[in-house]
């Protein structure tokens, strides 16, 4: 199916590996002009470099390196794509992080760590990205949010900044809608992908995951990273036109929300 996204700019943050890089891949597939960035250059180049060589046209892919937790980063990102591309019409919000164990066990500068990696590079890249979106007449915002931001489970401060991301793109999207722009989460569950924790565990742990696998995963198995890029891919485009506000489970059935 062609998306109808030939020729859009998009920017997807933490874009080096995982679901990041499987979003932007997927962009790239239909055409769009892609803006990759992540803080590891060395990593991020080696992922470019693996778009552009998948692309119709190398020019299609930028990358920059930034740290999404601060300011100047967002701001760098974002003016990377008005530079490269002379504006913006999608933006994947994917950078995240959080550590930390129980209440009592989870210090202040590890919520402040989850919140400042996770929420607020969603924040701000998502701020600055709509007044280019508005002059050009609308565009999608999509947070990659996670199952445990739908329902109880995982790290606790990963629930908490997850949960907070999803309510994000709700409220966001119903702001934006008189201005054509659409928002949406997207809750992947387990996914294993080369250097993610879930492929950590395999390796460590093989009759662990499988166990894991025979309990919580009904299809048996891991989630695929491509498989969370082509729902981006659909929601970025016009035949999701008239999916806002909504959190899409990617995660084959293992997620007990009922919503």
């Amino acid at each position: 199916m062609d998306l109808g996204i030939t020729g859009k700019v998009a920017l997807v943050t933490g874009s080096s590996r995982g679901l990041g890089l499987a979003s932007a891949a997927a962009l790239v597939d239909e055409g769009c002009r892609v803006v990759v960035c992540a803080r590891g250059a060395e990593t991020l180049t080696a992922a470019a470099v693996a778009l552009r060589a998948r692309a119709a046209d190398p020019r299609q892919v930028t990358e920059i390196a930034v740290d999404l937790a601060t300011a100047a980063g967002a701001g760098a990102a974002i003016q990377c794509a008005i530079d490269a591309y002379g504006g913006l019409d999608i933006l994947v919000n994917n950078v995240g992080l959080g550590r930390g164990a129980t209440i009592t066990d989870t210090s202040d500068a590890e919520w402040q760590e989850a919140f400042d990696q996770t929420l607020f590079p969603a924040i701000r890249a998502s701020r600055l990205a709509v007044p280019h979106m508005r002059r050009r007449g609308g565009g999608v915002i999509t947070m990659i949010a996670s199952i445990y931001g739908r329902e109880s489970g995982g790290r606790m401060t990963y629930n908490a900044v997850k949960a907070a991301e999803i309510s994000l793109a709700k409220s966001m999207a119903q702001q934006l809608a008189r201005d054509n722009i659409r928002v949406n989460s997207v809750a992947p569950g387990s996914i294993s992908f080369p250097g993610g924790s879930w492929h950590k565990r395999q390796q460590e742990d093989p009759a662990g995951m499988a166990l894991f696998i025979q309990r919580e995963l009904p299809f048996g198995r891991f989630g695929r990273a491509e498989e969370v890029g082509a729902v981006v891919a659909f929601l970025s485009s016009p035949q999701a036109s008239w999916i806002s506000g909504a959190s899409i489970p990617v995660d084959g059935c293992q997620g007990r929300s009922l919503i």
